[in-house]
């Protein structure tokens, strides 16, 4: 059983490079994250950085033995600096203007 949550994770995390290459390179961004990303590429690169974090905090976190390691925490915070990275993305920027038609 424990292959099958690996490699679900394998996937899920391997997805979601795949998207943020795909924003970055392209402007493309996922059906479901359309409407509210104003910033494709910065979209891009957030999911980037959290897919970073969430390889280290996943994959090489529990491969460490009992000590105090950094890699989860670390980890952690990419994977949290990417999502708000995201999130900053979802607002427009600072020359953006909205105009009355």
């Amino acid at each position: 059983m424990h292959i099958y949550l690996v490699v679900a994770a394998w996937l899920a995390v391997a997805l979601l490079a795949a998207c943020g290459i795909a924003a970055v390179v392209a402007d493309w961004v996922p059906r479901p994250a359309r409407r509210r990303v104003v910033r494709p590429r910065l979209w891009g690169y957030g999911s980037l950085v959290s897919t970073l974090g969430l390889g280290l905090w996943m994959f090489l976190g529990p491969l460490m033995d009992a000590g105090l390691s950094p890699l989860p925490v670390i980890g952690w915070c990419l994977f949290m600096g990417g999502m708000i990275i995201q999130l900053l993305a979802q607002r427009p920027g600072r020359g953006a203007t909205k105009t009355a038609s």
